[in-house]
């Protein structure tokens, strides 16, 4: 197996003496060339190493982590992000498909990260810059999902549901397409229940935008397109309270 050449990007040096060592631990596989708390330093060292891997602090002076890599568009590399943001930031990343670490660091988390990353294909203008958005507190729109073919970029307002694939999910969309995306419906739920979707069932999880009529009865819900779906007894009243309790 080929060694990933990688570079360490903060302006700690303590974090980078952290995470040196526990790469030098953990991860065999990576082959660190460079560590830099110049992020003006690292722009040049980029583009003379050619690395296969970026480990990238966000908040740094001079140049933050997001208009560094606007220098370096198109990426010939993948990066992990590694980051001290709270819940509502690492959602975007999440949103993305991009990799992230939170310090500090553990080690579980940096042999997952890199053993992603070796597989992952490079970061997109478009994934980054729908992160530096979703960070800056603008409203989601798009989200982008890792897929067997690559990424896809999707339009939330274009989910009808979400539908439980063992360890999957399978997005339905408007025009009858569907995306298998791998994360857990879980996963899904804590990435959209803020942005008008609702688990009605432990198989599925729905855009109330899409909503058409929910049979009080039988406890179905059928959507836009049609489609009819199972509502969870106990999911009923939160369901009609999200309705205004129609």
């Amino acid at each position: 197996m080929s060694l990933l050449k990688t570079i360490i990007i903060d302006d700690e040096p303590d974090s980078i003496a952290l995470l040196q060592l526990q790469l030098q631990k953990y991860c065999k596989q990576v082959s660190l060339i460079g560590t830099y708390d110049s992020s003006v330093t690292a722009l040049t060292a980029i583009k003379e190493l050619q690395p296969d891997m970026l480990f990238l602090d966000i908040e740094m002076p001079e140049l933050n982590g997001f208009q560094l890599l606007e220098r370096l568009m198109p990426l010939q590399f993948n990066i992990v992000f590694v980051t001290a943001y709270n819940e509502y930031a690492i959602k975007a990343f999440r949103y993305n498909a991009l990799d992230y670490l939170v310090k500090p660091i553990l080690a579980i988390d940096l042999i997952d990260a890199v053993e992603k990353a070796a597989k992952n294909n490079h970061p997109t203008e478009t994934q980054i810059g729908l992160l530096q958005k979703q960070i800056n507190g603008e409203p989601i729109k798009k989200i982008a999902v890792s897929t067997q073919a690559g990424v896809s970029f999707i339009s939330l307002a274009e989910i009808v549901y979400a539908e439980a694939s063992g360890n999957y999910s399978v997005l339905i969309m408007d025009d009858g397409s569907k995306f298998i995306i791998t994360k857990t419906l879980k996963d899904v739920q804590d990435l959209l229940e803020e942005r008008h979707f609702f688990r009605i069932h432990r198989q599925f999880i729905i855009n109330l935008n899409k909503v058409k009529h929910f049979n009080r009865l039988d406890y179905i819900i059928t959507m836009d397109n049609k489609v009819e779906l199972p509502v969870a007894r106990v999911q009923k009243d939160k369901l009609l309270s999200k309705f205004g309790g129609l």
